[in-house]
């Protein structure tokens, strides 16, 4: 008897595309967040990159409960003495950059070193419902029927 360890030849990697409209934002990221790692593939092992490529549309269109949307607040620093900047999710899904709320999200959730970096790299989150990754046909993940809390009206 042998133990199986796989391989880095042995993955192979799909491409999901996900719509995040009136999705509940935690909900998305941690499901995001495990197939980003691997974790839903019987092969999984902690130690080599077997998560496939995640797509998500409509990021500008995601929901936060409760009173997430203004008490919810993201820090960041200029670099200079005093200088730390907040800001709330409200301001940010209605800014410039929507999609930074998800890549935060999604991010805190994966691992922060170098294996986790490149698994990053394997998430594409777009604003709109318009993505160019068409040619590599992603299948439809539809996480807001996997539970009835996944989805919000409000």
């Amino acid at each position: 008897m042998s133990t199986y360890a796989t391989k880095p030849s042995d993955i192979e990697r799909k491409w999901y595309v996900v719509d995040a409209e009136g999705v509940v934002l935690g909900r998305l990221s941690a499901e995001i967040a495990k197939i980003l790692r691997g974790k839903h593939k019987p092969n999984f092992v902690p130690n080599i990159d077997c998560g496939d490529y995640v797509v998500v549309i409509n990021a500008d269109k995601v929901k936060l409960t409760g009173n997430k949307l203004s008490a919810k607040k993201y820090f960041k620093h200029t670099g200079w003495a005093g200088g730390i900047k907040e800001t709330t999710a409200e301001k940010v899904l209605s800014g410039r950059f929507p999609e930074r709320v998800i890549i935060k999200a999604v991010e805190r959730m994966i691992s922060r070193n170098p294996m986790g970096r490149q698994q990053m790299t394997k998430l594409k989150v777009y604003a709109g419902s318009e993505h160019p990754h068409t040619a590599q046909n992603p299948e439809v993940l539809d996480i807001a029927s996997k539970n009835s809390k996944n989805k919000r009206s409000r």
